[in-house]
């Protein structure tokens, strides 16, 4: 059930990627739901959406502890 979150998570993420407030929400969200495993997979999925839209590296703050 925890993979079907993380995997949620990550497509909530890319619909929201055109609003850098709505993404840094859903970030701190998911980072609140997450295992400490899969916040690292999710910080590697962030970062290659933020290689896409560089506006989004406001959303790092909330990955890192």
């Amino acid at each position: 059930m925890a993979r079907a979150m993380l995997d949620y998570t990550k497509t909530v993420l890319k619909k929201v990627s055109f609003d850098v407030s709505l993404f840094c929400k859903e970030v701190q969200k998911a980072v609140q739901r997450l295992l400490p495993y899969e916040i690292e997979e999710l910080k590697l999925f962030v970062l290659s959406l933020i290689q896409q839209n560089p506006e989004l590296n406001q959303s790092l703050v909330y990955l890192n502890p």
